[in-house]
């Protein structure tokens, strides 16, 4: 039985030995920044952020007045500010770190619906919701942005519990007799 071989085969000689260039290296290649996305008719951009089963849908628009703020939405016209919102300091620094990180605070107006999950769950949707609002507002604060990790979702959420198991992954004991 013959054994078979691979052959290749060189088309052009004079790139014997020569390293090809394939482009730019992963590192060096540069984003294209997008154009900016117009407002809707009423002069809002908005973002939608999640985290687990916490859903926050924030809009915002260059202050009015030269009064920046931003305030969660409690019921149809009951607003909270952060500080009476979120009792932890981890969970105001959550929502106020896009913003701070474009020095964009004290230009923007931000408003904020947050439903479902806990307290973390919607400071981090809302920190998502706002940072993906401020890249439709200004695309060239996105590479900030990402480089922060604030446009990434954060995907993880509570596993099933399975039928005939008291948990997700906990077992009945066993009992060999």
């Amino acid at each position: 039985m013959a054994e078979q071989g691979f052959q290749t085969t060189i088309t052009n000689p004079d790139l014997i030995g020569e390293a090809v260039d394939s482009g730019p290296a992963p590192e060096q290649a540069t984003r294209q920044i997008a154009e900016p996305k117009p407002a809707d008719k009423h002069g809002w951009w908005w973002g939608v952020g999640r985290r687990k089963t916490a859903v926050a849908r924030v809009r915002l628009r260059p202050a009015q007045d030269g009064n920046p703020k931003v305030q969660i939405q409690v019921s149809r016209k009951k607003f909270k500010t952060v500080e009476d919102y979120f009792s932890e300091p981890q969970d105001r620094a959550d929502v106020y770190a896009p913003l701070g990180v474009t020095d964009t605070a004290d230009k923007l107006e931000v408003f904020v619906r947050a439903d479902g999950g806990g307290i973390t769950g919607q400071a981090q949707a809302i920190r998502l919701g706002i940072a993906r609002a401020l890249v439709g507002y200004d695309p060239q604060l996105e590479p900030v942005l990402r480089e922060k990790g604030y446009l990434t979702r954060d995907a993880r959420k509570v596993e099933r519990k399975k039928y005939g198991q008291p948990g997700a992954r906990r077992r009945f004991q066993f009992s060999k007799r």
